[in-house]
């Protein structure tokens, strides 16, 4: 890894207005390139909007192909990385939630949402693969909003490499104090367990179709400290910068970086169901 200076975004989206969304991409995007950005993270179906409604997680309102081009296009003029959310439509299936990775040479790859809320099963369709993906000698995952609470998604980024975790969130439920609470009980967790960096944010504020969204973004070093952090109604891009050192030190010290004496042998149970 190297020095990364990265940015995680709180911002509005409407399900009836993927232009606007875009345009607030862009907004971010130029701001985050003024500050010297390298990897810029928006929040889950950020571009397409969060809805559980059938005509609007269809790919009728917005063209998928033409979305992804255009956040390309932004990646490439700013040359950062941009991670961004979509509903994905796929033929003779529900739509994926879809995290998109733009870099300033092209789309570098994609995450598909693994593990669907309740409600979420109803709507849309969950992928099956867990990866890994690299930007200039930096190595992250992406995990998606419900899958913040399955461990072992994070753990199997960091035993494939992943040097930061970018967990965006789409979570309309409680307060900005609320939300930021909840997260204090299990995101420093994933970070210290895997020594990872861990990067997470949701987007923000009340949406037409009846969603409130309370602004938190909160950023975690490998020990699970907070690095940078935000609550609030508005929308804001809160920025860190990752040092590889603190990386370093914390995976060379063995009280504090567990993942080379695990016993996988031991944890054949977790395979069962």
């Amino acid at each position: 890894m190297r020095d990364v200076r990265i940015a995680a975004v709180c911002m509005h989206s409407e399900t009836s207005d993927v232009d606007l969304n875009l345009a607030k991409t862009k907004a971010f995007a130029d701001e985050a390139a003024e500050m010297a950005v390298d990897i810029v993270c928006f929040p889950e179906l950020s571009l397409s909007g969060y809805s559980l409604n059938d005509s609007e997680t269809s790919s009728g309102d917005f063209s998928f192909d033409l979305a992804v081009e255009r956040v390309v296009q932004i990646a490439r003029k700013r040359r950062l990385l941009i991670i961004a959310g979509i509903a994905e439509p796929c033929q003779g299936r529900k739509p994926f939630i879809t995290q998109i990775i733009a870099s300033p040479s092209g789309l570098l790859g994609s995450y598909r949402k693994t593990h669907l809320s309740p409600k979420e099963k109803e709507k849309y369709s969950a992928g099956d693969s867990i990866q890994v993906f690299s930007f200039e000698n930096v190595n992250f995952g992406i995990s998606l909003c419900y899958e913040a609470h399955f461990p072992e998604i994070h753990t199997v980024m960091a035993l494939k490499g992943a040097e930061v975790i970018f967990i965006p969130h789409a979570s309309p439920r409680g307060s900005p104090m609320e939300k930021r609470q909840s997260w204090l009980r299990h995101l420093p967790s994933r970070a210290f367990d895997n020594g990872t960096f861990v990067a997470a944010c949701n987007q923000v504020g009340k949406t037409r179709e009846g969603y409130n969204f309370p602004g938190v973004v909160m950023i975690f070093d490998p020990l699970g400290r907070l690095l940078g952090s935000y609550r609030g109604n508005q929308e804001k891009m809160v920025v860190a910068d990752l040092r590889e050192k603190d990386l370093v030190s914390a995976r060379r010290h063995s009280m504090s970086y567990f993942m080379p004496h695990r016993r996988p042998r031991l944890y054949r149970d977790l395979c069962k169901g």
